[in-house]
């Protein structure tokens, strides 16, 4: 009996990871406490959250889990977790599962980070949303370039996943970095893809400077930065900025059939991308915004308010947040994010004090629905049954 015990002991203890993440962890906690940034919100009643969840949870297996996510998924309100769930491994070859504490690639939700530090230094009066970059680095070549147009994407420069990838331009050889997008802007005549501040357009270039703005203001490197400004006053003690050397130590990325994949020469960039948080993590991010403390309410408004209506529509953008404007004047803000196999989605409903995040390191798109969900709160025009 002895014998037959340990075998089956052994056979458990191998099970492989695909068995293993079809087992959902949904984590017990169901309140993110802080202690700086508190803010009190009302405590939501034992049925209001049996409710939601019982929808959440459905939504969540129809609409993201395609049986075999690999992720993290969670709403909450009011800091009120009402559902999550863990799932998938972050390294399919060492067999490492993901949970509440297992940091993910962010991948453009790493701009809602990189925005806020940003934030932070303008609040210490250490930076100017209207000040010039060029007054901090001399050798950028457009005088006119604002951080608020980094941040807003209004910039008219170049991606430099674009650039970069001309041999005249950079050796693909050789890995990147954020002070070489530099140096190719200054010596290369790149030139401008629109008119500077005429028109919105999307570009991962604005905030790999900004992360170099970030550096200079502080004098210390970008994750050190981060660190000081964003992650420890807000204890989100499974965030990180990725130190390329670390590749291999961190959550890997994955075809949407588990295949690896390679990183590449643009991937030592950070401030547009390259930050791990977990869900829980991110909301204390969220939860701080409602805070007076937390820069200003005159920063906020400039945070979230849109900049780019040249163009009729719903869709803005604002300081590293995108948003969603509706005729009944209801707002979403959310940011999306794609790099490699990890796609990402983060939404706050800010007026009715809603996080939805969903993040996963094996592609899919499935997780850009998970904004569909602000319907079961408010008047938001999605068909949740879409």
């Amino acid at each position: 009996m002895f014998i037959r015990l340990i075998t089956c002991l052994t056979l458990l203890f191998f099970i492989s990871c695909k068995e293993k993440s079809t087992q959902k962890y949904i984590a017990q906690k169901d309140t993110i406490v802080k202690d700086l940034y508190d803010v009190k919100f009302d405590t939501l009643s034992t049925s209001y959250i049996k409710d939601k969840k019982r929808f959440i949870e459905h939504f969540f297996a129809t609409k993201i889990n395609d049986k075999d996510f690999s992720g993290s998924f969670l709403v909450a309100k009011n800091g009120q977790i009402l559902y999550e769930n863990y799932s998938g491994c972050s390294n399919y070859k060492t067999k490492e599962l993901i949970d509440e504490n297992t940091p993910l690639h962010l991948a453009s939700v790493s701009k809602v980070l990189t925005a806020q530090a940003v934030l932070m230094l303008v609040k210490d009066g250490k930076l100017a949303l209207d000040q010039t970059f060029k007054s901090l680095f001399p050798e950028f070549p457009h005088e006119k370039t604002t951080i608020r147009m980094l941040l807003n994407h209004r910039s008219g420069l170049g991606h430099y996943g674009y650039f970069a990838d001309h041999k005249e331009n950079w050796d693909r050889r050789n890995t990147l970095t954020n002070k070489d997008i530099l140096d190719i802007l200054a010596t290369k005549d790149i030139p401008l893809e629109y008119q500077i501040d005429k028109k919105f357009s999307y570009c991962n270039t604005n905030y790999a400077l900004l992360a170099l703005a970030v550096e200079k203001v502080t004098k210390k490197s970008f994750p050190e930065a981060m660190k000081t400004l964003v992650f420890e006053p807000l204890k989100m003690e499974h965030t990180f900025v990725l130190n390329i050397e670390d590749k291999d130590k961190v959550s890997q990325s994955y075809k949407g059939n588990k295949v690896s994949i390679a990183w590449d020469f643009l991937d030592g960039i950070y401030g547009d991308k390259n930050i791990y948080s977990t869900p829980h993590d991110l909301l204390k991010l969220d939860l701080a915004t409602y805070s007076l403390n937390y820069l200003t309410p005159e920063l906020k408004a400039e945070m979230l308010k849109g900049y780019s209506y040249e163009h009729r529509g719903i869709r803005n953008y604002g300081l590293g947040i995108r948003m969603n404007e509706f005729d009944n004047g209801n707002t979403i803000h959310y940011h999306n994010g794609w790099w490699h196999g990890s796609t990402t989605s983060f939404t706050t409903l800010k007026k009715d004090t809603v996080t939805i995040i969903a993040l996963s390191n094996k592609y899919t798109r499935k997780v850009y629905k998970s904004v569909t969900l602000s319907s079961l709160f408010d008047d938001y025009p999605y068909d949740l049954e879409d």
